[in-house]
């Protein structure tokens, strides 16, 4: 007897048989994927105020809208949540650099691009407020007002020496990067920002 391929290359139109078969076969596969959910995902990597207003706007939004939505702080990102009076952290030299060198909160990050001496980051911030758009920080309060799930990550926060009286409060425990990923692999939505 002839295959289903065969029989289509030669023409053939497949049996009812054939067709239950393939789709029984296509929903078995597809049964042993991951469900997506009403999730959004966000990794927060860049500690700049141009990746911080769109991760907070982004974050508020979807859970406005309804969304479980859950922000990860890892690396430059972690700075956005530190608070604003803690400036030196770190238990050596290269931790301490690494804390002088990051300006720390959302209320002190610059631009990445035209930053002309911390100029830049006051023009977009004044242009904000004359539009009525919310500051980072402001977003934060409102994204934790909301439930959005705002959590550090625990690797960074050992490289660069911060504890987790040095980040605002209301964060989630600081998880790793493989709960993380738990977190991305079932949302809807997942953005790397």
């Amino acid at each position: 007897m002839a295959t289903t391929e065969d029989r289509v290359l030669e023409g053939a139109e497949p049996t009812y048989a054939e067709l239950l078969a393939r789709i029984e076969a296509l929903e078995a596969a597809a049964s042993g994927g991951v469900k997506k959910t009403n999730k959004l995902a966000i990794i927060a990597w860049g500690g700049d105020l141009d990746r911080i207003w769109p991760t907070t706007i982004l974050a508020t939004t979807a859970a406005a809208s309804g969304m479980e939505s859950t922000v990860f702080f890892t690396f430059w990102g972690l700075f956005a949540i530190v608070k604003p009076g803690v400036r030196i952290t770190g238990d050596n030299w290269m931790q301490k650099m690494m804390s002088a060198m990051n300006p720390g909160s959302a209320q002190k990050a610059k631009l990445s691009h035209y930053n002309f001496a911390g100029a830049g980051p006051a023009m977009f911030k004044k242009l904000a407020g004359d539009r009525q758009v919310a500051a980072p920080d402001e977003l934060i309060a409102t994204a934790q007002d909301l439930g959005v799930r705002l959590i550090p990550c625990q690797m960074t926060m050992d490289l660069l020496g911060l504890k987790r009286s040095d980040l605002i409060d209301g964060l989630e425990e600081p998880i790793g990067a493989a709960t993380a990923i738990a977190h991305m692999r079932d949302a809807a939505v997942s953005l790397f920002i």
